[in-house]
């Protein structure tokens, strides 16, 4: 019987996710229940199924492989929120490369092999996510387009239309305005009979493309039509695509922003800010940096002094590209002003978080 090689690559992944093989397995087993199969997975049997897939021999998936893809999937987006996407990135596609492409290749039943692709369009379009808030916009693309193609062949239009959605989220982030709202549409027709949840995800990012091309009418339409999906929804946070009360004030922010209304912006991002989980660091990171620039474009100085401080106290232990850019915002703006007591205590905190940071 030939000796088991390690797969070094899962173990740094799962080091990383702080998972032990038995954590998976039970993560795997409750995945499934979820979905309606009775897994029952044990450390050694997840971890035999994924040393022969490393080691290159074939191997038959079944059910309890697409849990494994969806669990992954799921504890990477809370790494995501939690850690930032530095960290959760390359974990995604590592996860991708080691293990979910040799799903794909694998031999199985044609409804396992569907679900297999379904499940891996959703780990593509994450990993595509976080690529576009890691500003590696091309590289974001290609994985999007790749995600467009899994979920296309597994007949996952709830998939499809969210990777749409997030190229939309991507075309707006590059300030183009016009591609921004035509993919916002193109999401939302492409939607098969969509839940409330998955309804107000899309109008609200078609509000934001509305605004961006300067239609107000339409715009406050989408939000209405947002706000009214959102109230119909169950209380459920999917990790993948989910949308609740702190996006929908995020995008109602970004729709005044858009159409000149700042400080209507800046409540609606205070709203914003107050439903959010804690957890959700990264999220709320970015929240504030966009807050506090508001807040110092109309002149509230100290005020945006105080929501960069809550910025920082995120951005302590987060590793993102985009929380770096909100922190080199944040001293470039506030240097011409250290004049004010409240602002160079800021400013005293942000060059030890950089010293720090350099030294990490």
């Amino acid at each position: 019987m030939p000796k088991r090689q390690p797969n070094e690559s899962l173990a740094r992944l799962l080091d990383e996710a702080d998972w032990t093989y038995g954590q998976l397995a039970s993560a795997v087993n409750r995945t499934g229940a979820e979905r309606g199969l009775r897994l029952t997975y044990d450390a050694e049997e997840t971890l035999d199924r994924l040393e022969h897939q490393a080691a290159g021999r074939t191997v038959r998936i079944g059910a309890g492989d697409v849990a494994v893809v969806r669990s992954m999937t799921d504890r990477i987006a809370d790494i995501l929120d939690e850690l930032g996407g530095a960290h959760a990135r390359p974990m995604a596609a590592a996860f991708l490369v080691n293990s979910v492409a040799s799903y794909l290749r694998a031999d199985g039943h044609d409804a396992v092999k569907k679900d297999m692709r379904a499940a891996a369009s959703d780990l593509v379009y994450l990993t595509g996510w976080m690529a576009m808030y890691e500003r590696a916009h091309g590289l974001g693309q290609r994985y999007y387009r790749q995600a467009l193609g899994l979920a296309k062949a597994a007949d996952d239009q709830v998939t499809y239309c969210r990777t749409l959605r997030g190229m939309a989220l991507q075309a707006a982030n590059l300030r183009h305005a016009n591609k921004a709202l035509e993919l916002a549409d193109s999401a939302a027709e492409a939607a098969p009979s969509a839940g409330p949840r998955l309804v107000a995800f899309l109008r609200g990012q078609q509000a934001h493309g509305a605004a961006l091309v300067g239609d107000r009418r339409q715009a406050f339409s989408r939000l209405r039509e947002t706000e009214a999906a959102l109230a119909k929804a169950d209380t459920r946070r999917d990790a993948i695509g989910g949308y609740d009360q702190a996006a929908y004030f995020f995008h109602q922010s970004a729709v005044l922003h858009a159409l000149g209304d700042v400080p209507g912006s800046i409540t609606a991002m205070q709203a914003s800010n107050r439903v959010r989980p804690p957890k959700e660091k990264q999220g709320n990171a970015h929240a504030n940096g966009l807050l506090a620039q508001r807040q110092f474009e109309v002149g509230h100085v100290e005020a945006a002094c105080a929501t960069w401080h809550a910025f920082l106290d995120d951005y302590a232990t987060l590793s993102s590209s985009r929380a770096d850019e909100h922190f080199d915002i944040m001293r470039r703006r506030i240097r011409p002003y250290l004049k004010n007591a409240k602002v160079r205590e800021l400013n005293d905190r942000a060059r030890e978080m950089a010293r720090q940071k350099a030294a990490a």
